[in-house]
């Protein structure tokens, strides 16, 4: 007998995209027409979306997977149906939450930052709609039905990219969007297809099933198609070597940004967790995501540091976020990573919606440190007391290297970043000050770290298979390497703030300008498939808004 909770859940899960999708089915000059009503509307619909994501979070047990189907049709030669159905579970339930309230809150600060343009309603139209295919990707308990969303999702947010298509800037990212998207698709396609010949069902909840009672090799069919899996996802997340069009396209609407850093980007990831099962048995696939997000990561992080805008600094983080989370997945660390999609979004969608304001902290008072250069000797013992603490910690935890070696990489760089929150601490405090809170603010960091991993990982299980070697040697391999990387990274920035100039100056130069990587990327797309040049000529507001960014 089915209880109140497992008869509501898909019900709310189901409202949430649904009311969002109808809003934005007004005709583009309706819209136009009635800009305050489309703004008010989007707003209500936002909200009501995030409302029906809290209860059926709130109702929702936690203890498994639940799956509804509406419709169904089989498609031939037996790889199963094509079905409009829901997928709850754990990830779902905090993935729609997390989505529909960022997606609240950007619609309701567009309302008043397009106060005026005369297309202000055509923007609330493909917002709503792009809100609306993300939460249907969400819910989406069908890979076919994942897969028409993921694409309307990229279709409605390319609308949003081109807002001001008198931009040029602004259309040539939406158009290098627009290719590695259409790659992505069809990679993703055909990773569906193989996995529908192999297992004959198309349901994520059969797929789940089928590879927790596997025994004997891993199908040469499903490791082609997790490798496809990692392509369609690198693209998505904007990975390197085709992460230039993200920096790019904050040419678009603050509001844009801010929904396309916080939510949809993550998509990427969101597919390696939505596909963990088959995932977690292809140790060359994930081999292959973990080198990607490295790499990304490694690039990113330091291009960061050079950047003067603040939209582009924020732009090169999410890239650097979204290189380490793919990472995470690639070492089989789902929770970590689904911790980190959750605080990365919040984090992202605060700092791009209130970027305007970022000046005003140029202005406010600092403390002046009192180190004159760089103390290799202070930054071995921040880094000794840090990972000290770090692994303590994490012992605490029941974490050993011989067990989980992935997760003690993952805390080496917890105590990385500890090393630097110690030598700040200590370059305002006197030594005795400095070792007494220092070490108590990196006890709270790693308590707070590890027990946040604990809380995910509960609340994950169920929902995603682990990986099957997690302390066989290429883990350990990955492991070293990822440490290696990241003392590498930091002192790279101690020499970008401490080394002469004039070994600096050139280096500098370079990393400002992305190591020319997207240069080359760009010419090359221009030259397969250019971009279209709109002779829109540009309004008075929207040369007010380029201005003001």
């Amino acid at each position: 007998m089915q209880t109140l909770p497992s008869l509501l859940t898909p019900i709310l899960v189901l409202s949430a995209p649904l009311i969002v999708l109808l809003a934005g089915l007004i005709p583009t000059g309706w819209a136009n027409q009635r800009p305050q009503f489309m703004a008010r509307l989007n707003g209500t619909v936002a909200w009501l979306a995030c409302l029906c994501a809290l209860l059926a979070a709130v109702i929702h047990p936690f203890d498994g997977n639940r799956t509804w189907t509406l419709y169904a049709i089989n498609l031939p030669g037996d790889i199963g149906a094509l079905a409009i159905s829901t997928y709850v579970n754990s990830v779902t339930v905090i993935m729609l939450l997390l989505v529909s309230f960022v997606g609240a809150v950007v619609t309701r600060y567009s309302r008043n930052y397009l106060d005026g343009d005369p297309n202000q309603g055509r923007f609330h139209k493909w917002l709503s709609l792009t809100l609306g295919t993300i939460l249907t990707l969400i819910i989406s308990g069908n890979m076919l039905m994942f897969w028409l969303a993921w694409i309307s999702n990229s279709l409605c947010l390319h609308q949003l990219l081109t807002f001001y298509r008198e931009r040029p800037a602004a259309v040539l990212a939406a158009h290098k969007k627009f290719i590695a998207n259409r790659i992505s698709d069809l990679s993703h396609l055909t990773a569906i297809l193989l996995i529908g010949s192999t297992l004959h069902s198309l349901e994520y909840a059969d797929m789940l099933h089928s590879m927790e009672a596997m025994h004997g090799s891993f199908p040469l069919a499903l490791q082609w198609a997790s490798v496809l899996i990692v392509l369609s996802a690198v693209l998505k997340s904007a990975q390197f070597p085709l992460h230039g069009w993200l920096i790019q396209v904050v040419e678009a609407p603050t509001p844009v940004s801010a929904l396309l850093h916080a939510g949809i980007v993550n998509a990427g990831a969101f597919l390696i967790i939505r596909m963990s099962p088959i995932m977690s048995y292809s140790e060359i696939a994930l081999g292959i995501l973990a080198v990607i997000g490295l790499t990304t990561l490694a690039l990113a992080s330091l291009v960061m540091l050079t950047q003067t805008s603040i939209k582009v600094s924020l732009a090169w983080s999410t890239t650097a976020q979204m290189g380490f989370m793919l990472l995470e997945c690639g070492l089989g660390l789902y929770s970590l990573a689904m911790l980190h999609l959750v605080a990365h979004s919040l984090y992202k969608a605060h700092a791009f919606l209130a970027s305007g304001s970022g000046v005003d902290s140029f202005r406010a008072p600092t403390i002046t440190s009192a180190s004159s250069g760089f103390k290799p000797v202070q930054l071995i013992i921040a880094l000794v007391s840090g990972g000290l603490m770090a692994v303590v910690v994490g012992g605490a935890f029941g974490i050993t290297l011989q067990s989980q070696p992935a997760l003690i990489a993952a805390g080496t760089i917890v105590a990385i970043a500890l090393s630097q929150l110690l030598l700040q601490t200590a370059s305002v405090m006197s030594n005795g000050v400095f070792f007494l809170r220092g070490i108590g603010l990196s006890a709270v960091i790693c308590i707070a770290y590890f027990s946040l991993h604990a809380l995910f990982e509960m609340a994950l299980q169920g929902s995603v298979l682990p990986v099957q070697d997690a302390a066989g040697p290429f883990q350990d391999a990955l492991a070293v390497a990822i440490v290696v990387v990241f003392l590498s990274l930091l002192m790279l920035q101690k020499m970008l703030k401490y080394a002469p100039s004039t070994l600096v100056e050139g280096l500098y130069m370079h990393l400002y300008n992305g190591l020319y990587i997207d240069v080359y990327i760009t010419r090359l797309l221009q030259r397969v498939w250019p971009a279209p040049i709109h002779s829109t000529r540009p309004s008075p507001f929207a040369t007010e808004k380029s201005t003001g960014g």
